[in-house]
């Protein structure tokens, strides 16, 4: 075995390097600092290192995100597709090391006489029996060394992918349980003003029974009862699509032991996340980080196709016993060895590598844009959300002062109309103004929810699980 442990160390040990161009990674095309300033930029911890457990305080909503990780199928997909490229890294990697075969094989013949020189028929029988190195490719140009890296990265490209996936669905989980609180609420405001309604309605028709009040009062306290009573069905529909908008995300029907249900003013989001420099997103964002990756097993790919251009050397290698006879496998003087070296040389191929090459460059290109989009498209995402965040407040604080408004204005056309000062039509529009207010007072409050989990997601929270790292992460493998 000598002769085949020999070589094999010494075809390893000639491996040579890759020929893939140097990576850099290509300047953000982001300015230096985002349009909207955070008003507690360097408060609170960074959304990326802060776990999803932590960031949401509503015990519903942290159940449903976890069953939604462990049952919904796109993400299952991601992840499985994880151990899918894993695997394939797996296989790849090998291909730097000679393996080594045990073999046994046996060979009987029979020469006919007219091709023998002795004139006469001959039978022959070899047998061998030890150890052999099939084909093997030793690296002198890289080539087999920078497949190994084009799969790791994008093994690891696939993985961020996953982290990416799961940052995605615990916001989306999050954003559509937001919404199903809000579809909670408008319809639980829309039943109470339809109640009303219909209230006005009976009051009017008993004053119209008794001559007190117009048909034309009668007849718009119906059409308002009508209203409101289709309000409170189209609210009681979308309230329904939420549901089950939300019950596809987590992946399973919701459990009946779920905790209760918050409300939308008891959500309790952290809301001190420092926005940081656009330039610390390429590290904290999986997106940017996979879009990365794909970007270096571009770059490993230019090392495999300038690798075509040089000689390829393959070793196949014997060593053990062999005999004419069965009997005589192992006796002394039975030992056999083999070495055979080939070298080939590309002479002529039609522009074949040259146009893999070419392709492999271009490839290469595609990568640098597709990274460069996902820093715009993440540099956007939070300067959206700080603008938001920067002037949420006061919306919210302008629909407040409305809704008073308008609750005023409704209690004093009540009492007016009560007092039979004002026609039932005064009353009516106060309704639907204070109606209207009330609406845009939680339409503002739910935007002001889902953007700080937007801001959380845009600036690379939600792939944590708990503070001391990823959900379920897949830890890189060691390169040999």
């Amino acid at each position: 075995m000598r002769p085949i442990l020999a070589s094999s160390l010494a075809a390893f040990l000639l491996a040579g390097c890759s020929l893939a161009p140097t990576y850099r990674r290509p300047a953000a095309p982001v300015p230096a600092a985002y349009p909207e300033p955070a008003s507690q930029e360097d408060i609170g911890t960074p959304a990326a290192d802060l776990a999803w457990r932590r960031f949401f305080g509503d015990a519903r909503l942290r159940r449903l995100i976890r069953l939604a990780l462990d049952n919904n199928r796109d993400f299952r997909v991601a992840a499985l597709n994880v151990e899918r490229v894993r695997a394939l890294y797996d296989i790849q990697r090998t291909a730097l090391i000679p393996s080594l075969d045990a073999t046994a094989d046996g060979t009987r013949s029979r020469t006919p006489a007219d091709l023998g020189s002795s004139g006469r028929p001959v039978t022959g029988s070899t047998y061998r029996v030890g150890g052999s190195v099939p084909s093997y490719e030793i690296d002198f140009f890289g080539r087999v060394r920078s497949l190994r890296d084009q799969v790791l990265q994008q093994y690891l490209a696939t993985d961020e992918a996953r982290l990416s996936a799961q940052l995605g669905l615990v916001s989306a989980v999050a954003r559509q349980y937001l919404a199903l609180l809000a579809a909670d609420e408008q319809l639980a405001l829309a039943r109470r003003i339809s109640d009303a309604a219909e209230r006005s309605y009976e009051l009017n028709q008993k004053t119209f029974e008794a001559g007190v009040s117009s048909e034309l009062d009668l007849s718009s306290s119906e059409a308002q009862r009508e209203t409101y009573r289709a309000n409170v069905a189209s609210f009681e529909q979308q309230r329904a699509r939420a549901e089950n908008a939300l019950v596809l995300l987590v992946g399973a029907p919701l459990p009946s032991d779920l905790p209760p249900a918050g409300s939308l003013a008891a959500q309790g989001l952290i809301e001190d996340l420092p926005a940081g420099l656009p330039s610390e997103l390429l590290s904290r964002r999986p997106d940017i980080r996979a879009a990365e990756h794909t970007l270096r097993a571009a770059n490993a790919n230019i090392g495999v196709a300038r690798a075509a251009f040089f000689p390829s050397v393959t070793l196949t290698a014997f060593a053990g016993t062999a005999s004419a006879e069965l009997s005589g496998l192992f006796k002394d003087g039975s030992g056999a060895w083999s070495f055979s070296p080939s070298v080939t040389v590309p002479i002529f191929a039609a522009g074949r590598n040259k146009a893999q090459l070419k392709v492999a460059r271009v490839e290469q290109r595609i990568g640098i844009a597709n990274y460069e989009k996902a820093v715009q498209s993440a540099f956007r995402d939070v300067a959206d959300a700080l603008a938001v965040r920067a002037s949420v407040n006061a919306q919210i604080a302008a629909q407040e002062a409305r809704v008073a408004a308008a609750q005023r204005r409704h209690d004093l056309t009540d009492q007016r109309y009560q007092g039979g000062i004002d026609s039932f039509l005064a009353l009516l529009l106060a309704r639907q103004e204070l109606f209207g207010a009330q609406q845009s007072l939680l339409d503002a409050r739910l935007l002001r929810l889902t953007n700080l989990v937007s801001l959380y997601a845009a600036l690379g929270g939600g792939w944590k699980d708990d503070a001391s790292g990823p959900s379920r992460a897949v830890r890189p493998p060691a390169t040999p």
